[in-house]
């Protein structure tokens, strides 16, 4: 992290308070009116100029009265401001669907094309197969019997065969142009169906030297292992190919995501590095400042010259301007000006969640940090003062926009961030200098790879500890209402800070409340409800119930994606072993979470499905289960006892044809569907159950009636209503993702279910079920 400097004196004899140079708000009010402008780029032509005349006349009668010429050349420059982004915006929308290639695509032309390959290739899975997307800037297009000579960014949908096609390198390629889903995204057509590409000439020295390095810094920690491989590329260079998805998902609950993408404080730190190596070699004065503009270049060069690295790269720049004299006058300024130049630059940069999540942590740091250090270092070593306030006040700016993307608000972000913050420097350093040692030297690359991987082991186990703390984040709405009281309740912290900073007798005892509640189990009076007998856990768009087997016992059926989500719930439910874990079939929606599910418990068996398909997730079920095995279902006309719990498997049959590789269908439809009874009670678990499947069922037990059904596919429209409602369920569950891109569940299916008298539960509005016998039925218990 940057140092932040002193402020600079304050307001003394002969000073205009307006000139202050630690609060300094010009540029910064000019960059909201950048940002301003790029959001209402998006809208209606005529809408977004009479927005931007109005807010000119308000501005002019508020502010002119007030503050005379001063006031009214502010409003004319904010105003001009957010004019020349919605110009800049109008105009790249123009460019991009007014030229040849866009023409061949609103024609959906068959087309030979040539281009440069602008973005690193990524494998994407569809249900059509294994797809590559990249992009590529077109320079040459021929189709509809004519070629021309162009400068369009292209998107690719291809074969395989792209992903040996280095950034940067031209290619030659065919397909077929069709219109993107929204101009404003910077894209002239996708060109879908593209076969293996021909390479016209490799990429430029630069691109190569990069590519060289980046290879190198992963050969420098080849030899480590998993997490420690994956996470130097991703600290270094923002290269996180082969991160362990549950790493990834305790990253986000601990705030510590920023650390696997490329961020200001990247550059902040090996600028920072080379500065200091320059001033051991004697540089001084106005040389250091080509020796950081090479540093900056180089970075660019190694992390891609991407949308998001330029950002990166320029919030870190702004970081810089914090050190030396004046520093934060200088970062306010800079700050200021990067976000009036990327948006001038890219407008739509207006609207990614990650340049926001840059500008706020920046201002957070720049304009908070310094008073709240301050406050502190009443009481505390400056030093450590200074590491407190960096990391809190970022993470509080960023806040509301995180809790928009994830639903959750991080208690432990500014904890976690503060304990990993010492290695992150010397992971960062150490990695880099790995990669370029090795270059000439492996052994002392690999030396110097192994001192980066001990600093990110670290910070890996400081966040898969983090993320297992009983209440490492909490759940938050993203609705407006939500996101605007905690909007409000992040500035009244930010306003309130520096008086309850200032006192150790009143940030002790909070920071002590903080810690207990993080970090200790709270009781839950009441939960789980006495006798309950089925659990349905939230855990996002995905399935994961709960069968209690006896006390402290419970058969498992589906572990949903999040590891973490599982086993906070079995912690709740209060189950200590699990004789039984019942996979209905590969997706990950389904069986990411199993770690969960294992993690200090003990398990008996898992059963699975016998249709092995995806085989990635198949392998790793296997390597997760270890010795505890997996195995397919027993037969449908074997019934098997688990405690308190008779299990009857009715699906998939013996032999069944789908006992093959297929698609996403194939493997719903071979799901394991079981009949459960316990204390009476009589459960029908569908996992994703598709209707073909569903039909066979209802032909094969036309009397089978049940208590509770877990609606198939999370609520899927693709059903069998006739059937479901032929059940006679009292209670209907739905373990369903909030806001999900599926449609999920279908109002349909519901109010055909409600109308044959079942009380609906879903995870989505309800949270965590369970499901508790209550005289001849049931009833529902929702946390």
């Amino acid at each position: 992290m940057p140092r932040i400097d002193d402020p600079d004196p304050g307001v003394g004899p002969g000073t205009d308070p307006g000139t202050d140079p630690g609060a300094d708000l010009r540029m910064p009010f000019l960059a909201v009116a950048a940002w301003a402008g790029g959001l209402l780029a998006v809208a209606p032509r005529g809408v977004c100029l009479a927005v931007v005349a109005g807010s000119a006349v308000v501005g002019l009668l508020v502010a002119g009265p007030r503050r005379g010429r001063g006031g009214v050349a502010a409003v004319l420059a904010a105003t001009v401001v957010g004019l020349a982004v919605v110009a800049s915006a109008w105009v790249r929308v123009e460019a991009t669907s007014h030229n040849p290639v866009a023409d061949l695509a609103r024609e959906r032309a068959a087309v030979e094309l040539v281009g440069v390959v602008s973005s690193d290739p990524r494998a994407v899975a569809s249900r059509f197969g294994d797809q590559v997307v990249v992009r590529l800037s077109v320079r040459e297009v021929a189709g509809r019997g004519e070629r021309h000579r162009v400068r369009a960014p292209v998107v690719v949908l291809g074969d395989p065969a792209w992903l040996r096609q280095p950034l940067g390198a031209t290619v030659a390629a065919t397909g077929r142009l069709v219109e993107p889903d929204d101009p404003r995204d910077g894209v002239s057509a996708l060109l879908t169906g593209a076969g293996p590409p021909t390479r016209v000439a490799p990429p430029d020295v630069w691109w190569r030297g990069a590519a060289a390095v980046r290879a190198s810094i992963r050969d420098a920690v080849a030899h480590r292992p998993d997490d420690q491989r994956a996470l130097v590329p991703a600290l270094v260079t923002g290269d996180d190919a082969g991160l362990d998805p549950a790493l990834e998902d305790a990253f986000r609950t601990t705030g510590l995501t920023h650390l696997t993408a490329v961020s200001g404080t990247n550059l902040t730190l090996v600028v920072g590095f080379l500065l200091v190596l320059a001033r051991w070699c004697r540089v001084r004065g106005r040389w250091l400042v080509p020796v950081a503009g090479l540093g900056i270049i180089g970075f660019l060069l190694v992390a891609r010259a991407e949308p998001s690295v330029l950002r990166a790269a320029t919030m870190g720049t702004v970081g810089l301007l914090a050190l030396g004299s004046n520093g934060r006058l200088r970062a306010t300024r800079g700050l200021g000006v990067a976000v009036v130049v990327l948006l001038l630059v890219q407008p739509a940069l207006a609207t990614s969640a990650g340049f926001a999540l840059s500008a706020l942590a920046t201002a957070g740091i720049v304009l908070l940090a310094p008073g709240w250090r301050d406050a502190m270092a009443r009481w505390l070593p400056r030093w450590l003062a200074e590491a407190v306030a960096v990391p809190a006040a970022a993470q509080v700016a960023c806040t509301p926009v995180v809790a928009a993307l994830s639903g959750q608000v991080s208690i432990v972000a500014v904890l976690a961030n503060l304990v990993v913050a010492p290695a992150v420097g010397p992971a960062t350093v150490l990695g880099l200098g790995g990669g370029l040692v090795a270059l000439v030297s492996a052994p002392l690359g690999r030396l110097l790879g192994t001192g980066a991987g001990w600093c990110v082991g670290w910070i890996a186990a400081v966040a898969r500890r983090g993320a297992e703390l009983p209440l490492a984040a909490v759940e938050w709405g993203t609705g407006a209402t939500a996101l605007v009281v905690l909007t409000a309740a992040c500035v009244a912290l930010a306003a309130a800070a520096p008086w309850l900073l200032r006192s150790a007798r009143r940030t002790v005892p909070l920071v002590a409340v903080l810690v207990l509640v993080t970090t200790v189990r709270l009781p839950t009076p009441g939960w789980p409800a006495e006798g309950w007998v089925l659990a349905m856990c939230d855990v996002g768009q995905g399935d994961a119930l709960v069968i209690r087997a006896g006390p402290g016992s419970g058969v498992v059926v589906d572990a949903g994606p999040d590891p973490g989500a599982i086993d906070r719930c079995l912690d709740d439910l209060g189950i200590e072993q699990v004789p039984l874990v019942v996979l209905t079939h590969f997706h990950a929606d389904h069986v990411d979470g199993l770690p969960g599910v294992l993690d200090d418990r003990v398990v008996g068996a898992v059963w699975t499905t016998s249709l092995l398909d995806p085989p990635d997730a198949v392998d790793e079920v296997v390597a997760e289960s270890g010795e505890v095995g997996v195995v397919p279902t027993l037969p449908a006309t074997t019934a098997t006892t688990v405690g308190d719990v008779t299990l009857q498997p009715v699906w998939p049959p013996s032999g069944d044809p789908r006992a093959g590789p297929g698609d996403g269908s194939t493997a719903n439809d071979a799901s394991v569907v079981l009949v459960a009874e316990v204390r009476g009670v009589r459960i029908l678990l569908t996992g994703d159950l598709e209707p073909p499947g569903q039909a066979v069922l209802a032909r094969e037990l036309p009397s089978l009636q049940v208590d509770v059904l877990k609606v198939p596919h999370h609520g899927s429209r693709y059903q069998d209503v006739g059937w479901l409602t032929s059940l006679g369920a009292d209670v209907a569950l739905v373990p369903v993702g909030e806001d999900n891109d599926y449609g999920h569940p279908n109002a349909g299916v519901l109010a055909a279910l409600e109308e044959v008298g079942a009380e609906v539960a879903r995870t989505d509005l309800d949270g965590t079920v369970v499901v508790v016998p209550d005289g001849d039925g049931v009833r529902l218990v929702r946390r």
